[in-house]
């Protein structure tokens, strides 16, 4: 197979085995959102979503947070790892809406991007789910498959994205992205398979025998 044939191999499966790939973090706007995913460093989703309903208790909306100490964020977000530095990010970000945006989450890459604690995929992440805008966040799963498919040369994951946003139609990025994440968790796993083992992997390269060494991201 090319690797254009590889792609739409892999868009066509996905699309049957995930038709309508739900957004794996608990929300109801694009503020609760944007935390979550910034929780989401480092950190399951499902650890995620247990914690984020004790912080909604104790506020809900930027201007809340706002006023919330540090440390109390902390107490709460400490599960999820970099507690110190995550309770700061969401109290200082908090803030920022609070004072310069109506405590509205812009829907502007560059200006979320600029939020403490928002890094280019958090960023592509609300972007995608909160505003429809096409994006492609990349995290370790999609890194690690897009490699094992050898859609990608895989250096790092800015690398990825470019390659796989040339491979696949901007229509599908919203959905894809997901539908990677859901793959990889379920079938092509770190550990549960090395590339020779799970139903995309096997079908795109039946003749590969030795395991594939991927590149972290």
């Amino acid at each position: 197979m090319t690797k254009a044939e590889r792609a739409a191999y892999v868009l066509q499966r996905l699309e049957q085995l995930y038709p309508h790939p739900p957004i794996p973090l608990d929300h109801t706007d694009a503020y609760s959102l944007l935390v979550a995913v910034l929780l989401s460093a480092q950190c399951t989703d499902a650890r995620v979503n247990l914690v984020t309903p004790k912080l909604w208790a104790l506020a809900k909306t930027p201007e809340q947070m706002a006023q919330v100490p540090v440390p109390e964020i902390e107490k709460i977000v400490k599960p999820c790892g970099l507690g110190p530095q995550k309770a700061k990010a969401i109290q200082k970000l908090s803030e920022i809406l609070a004072e310069k945006f109506g405590g509205q989450v812009p829907a502007d890459l560059e200006l979320l991007e600029q939020l403490p604690g928002v890094g280019h995929k958090t960023a592509q992440v609300v972007m995608a789910q909160s505003f429809g805008v096409p994006s492609f966040p990349v995290d370790t799963h999609i890194h690690r498959l897009a490699q094992r498919w050898k859609l990608t040369e895989g250096k790092n994951v800015a690398q990825t994205e470019r390659d796989l946003k040339r491979l696949f139609p901007t229509s599908s990025w919203n959905k894809l992205h997901l539908q990677i994440i859901y793959y990889g968790r379920e079938h092509c796993s770190a550990r549960g398979c090395d590339g020779t083992v799970c139903e995309i992997c096997t079908t795109l390269f039946p003749e590969r025998k030795r395991a594939l060494k991927t590149r972290k991201a």
